[in-house]
């Protein structure tokens, strides 16, 4: 087994899927001077991309022959399973010793196949969804949770010390995704409830410009959510972490928890109240659900 720390002169990557997440880890990759090409399964999304000047693959058995680490943030585990097990995808294409670093978050029993698939072929994988949105990934400022070989984490760090802050091994197979449901569980859960204080604090009468600014300046705010403020403020919903894709991930922990027998009650609740503020919101940010619940609040609870 080669376990031969990965270097940039000498490593060649390819990146899977460039949207929101990718296209910034991407660029990041190639700022910090890895020899990085791209594929996306929509070349409409690459075009703009070529102007960094990396390379975009025409198509995805060209870049998976062509790198000895292979990268993935794909949306969910539809994207991932066409991505990695079609007929032209990864598995039928990928060389021996290469080494898989998949960033999506998906389910833990997909994520627990590709790792069985990959060891058939004697690829290494390590599932490492990220926790951060965009601007934590434009600053390298993310954290990675992994799940895998040990010795196969270890030879990556170069390329997590490129692109985040700092990365923990959770344990063997799929434990980075089930790490990153159980962290995503309090995003949600918590910026629903931001979006209650500041619907409560609405019908209490504060002045909302105020409220606004000062509530992300109290110790109960921790500060993955302090920029959330301004956007929910200026009604400035641009993604940095779409709805669909918080709902998808509270899909997902819900049922995990049906599996193993958790009791979520609080993440139940907010599960529903995502997956009803997807209508006409589904590509905004995650702070969006602000402007959906002080309608929730109108209409169950009609001020008189």
């Amino acid at each position: 087994m080669n376990d031969t720390i990965l270097r940039k002169e000498n490593t060649n990557l390819g990146f899977i899927g460039l949207g929101l997440m990718g296209s910034r880890f991407l660029r990041r990759l190639h700022a910090e001077g890895w020899r990085v090409r791209g594929w996306n399964r929509s070349r409409t999304t690459t075009l703009a991309l070529r102007e960094y000047g990396f390379q975009i693959e025409e198509t995805l058995p060209i870049l998976v022959q062509g790198s000895d680490v292979l990268l993935s943030s794909l949306a969910d585990d539809k994207a991932v399973r066409a991505v990695y097990l079609g007929d032209d995808g990864v598995f039928a294409n990928v060389q021996p010793q290469t080494v898989i670093l998949e960033m999506s978050t998906i389910s833990p029993d997909l994520s627990a196949l590709l790792h069985r698939e990959a060891a058939k072929r004697g690829a290494k994988l390590i599932d490492l969804p990220v926790s951060g949105s965009t601007p934590a990934v434009e600053a390298g400022a993310v954290t990675l949770f992994g799940g895998g070989d040990p010795k196969t984490f270890l030879r990556c760090v170069p390329i997590f010390e490129s692109i985040a802050k700092q990365w923990y091994l959770m344990g063997p197979a799929s434990a980075g995704i089930r790490m990153k449901l159980v962290v995503n569980l309090l995003l949600g859960i918590n910026m629903e409830a931001i979006a209650e204080a500041v619907s409560l604090g609405e019908h209490l009468q504060l002045n909302r410009h105020v409220l606004l600014d000062v509530l992300p300046k109290t110790a109960v705010i921790a500060p993955a959510f302090s920029g959330k403020f301004s956007k929910i403020k200026s009604n400035d919903y641009s993604p940095q972490f779409p709805l669909h894709l918080m709902s998808k991930d509270l899909n997902l922990v819900q049922s995990v928890a049906g599996q193993s027998h958790a009791e979520l009650p609080a993440g139940s609740a907010t599960r529903r109240i995502f997956e009803e503020a997807l209508a006409d919101r589904g590509e905004l940010d995650i702070s969006a659900v602000a402007s959906y619940v002080p309608t929730l609040a109108n209409h169950n609870n009609p001020v008189t």
